[in-house]
């Protein structure tokens, strides 16, 4: 009967990294062949399919892959503890950015680019969530760093707060609030909105609007940003959005501008944050201010906070 050893969890968390028999193959040092093997007697010992495999796609994990991968990955993790002088802290060896999807378009990039250039030896890797399946992963494990907006963490979380955002009008050439250089709330609230449809965003969006003791009118629930530009340039409303790019027209060619909003109790955080405090000098603690200076904006008018006017 075939047991299995800490190099057959390996081999399944280093496929589950890459998505790849191939990919996972190079990173081990292994042939493609024997690591597919290896794979097919992994998933005939414990007598069920880590893996989907479909021609032309990536190989993803099944839900028992998935709690398989998991735990093998905690398992590696102890061995590596085991064997460190002193019980130090294992090696890490993939670090998980999470992203709130907004804000994926600006950052993700850059990101990806220092890290890489800081960890070679790392294999860095990204998932781009909505606010609360950001929480669910920094909380599960399965996200080391996010970079998000300050919503909906609790004293749990070390933050580290790169900018400070005003939210932006989405509106057409033609409207009548678009001559203004900073529109208001107040303004705002008698106008059609359109709004994303993301659970925490948009409960945010109206809690800014009652506590001034306004009422909003919403048109449209937005599924991304993408179609949240799109329904402002086709006058459907006005958009209201943090994230907005600096460019003049939507998907489909409209013509749009980007107005800020100036309450000062609309500004809102964006951080990096992890969940408890990465230990001093540790690759995480490194990543961490790596993307923090990496992250932050240059002076208003570039960077990350997009400019009225353009």
């Amino acid at each position: 009967m075939l047991y299995l050893t800490l190099r057959h969890y390996e081999y399944t968390c280093a496929v589950a990294q890459h998505g790849s028999l191939s990919a996972a193959a190079q990173a081990l040092n292994v042939s493609q062949p024997a690591l597919s093997t290896a794979l097919a007697r992994i998933e005939d010992h414990l007598g069920q399919a880590l893996f989907v495999r479909r021609r032309g796609t990536p190989l993803s994990l099944t839900p028992q892959g998935r709690d398989f991968a998991k735990a093998a990955q905690k398992l590696l993790q102890q061995a590596s503890r085991l064997e460190a002088p002193d019980g130090a802290s294992p090696v890490v060896q993939n670090l998980v950015i999470g992203c709130f999807s907004d804000l994926a378009p600006f950052v993700l990039a850059p990101a990806l680019r220092e890290l890489r250039q800081a960890f070679p030896d790392l294999t860095v890797t990204t998932k781009t969530l909505g606010f609360a399946q950001l929480i669910s992963g920094l909380l599960q494990g399965e996200i080391d760093l996010a970079v998000t907006y300050d919503l909906g963490l609790d004293a749990g979380f070390t933050r580290q707060v790169i900018d400070n955002r005003a939210p932006l009008a989405l509106l057409t050439p033609d409207h009548e609030l678009a001559r203004h250089s900073s529109l208001s709330l107040a303004q705002l609230a008698r106008e059609p909105l359109v709004l994303s449809q993301e659970g925490l965003s948009v409960q945010h969006m109206l809690a800014l609007f009652k506590s001034l003791g306004l009422t909003p009118r919403i048109s449209h629930r937005a599924a991304s940003l993408e179609v949240l530009r799109s329904l402002a340039a086709n006058g459907e409303g006005v958009g209201i959005s943090y994230s907005a790019p600096p460019i003049t027209q939507s998907y489909d060619g409209k013509a749009i501008v980007n107005i800020p909003i100036r309450d000062s109790c609309a500004l809102e955080p964006v951080i990096i944050t992890s969940h408890g405090a990465p230990k001093p000098d540790s690759v995480l603690a490194r990543a961490l201010d790596i993307l923090s200076k990496t992250l932050r904006p240059p002076p208003p008018g570039a960077g990350l906070r997009p400019s009225a006017d353009e």
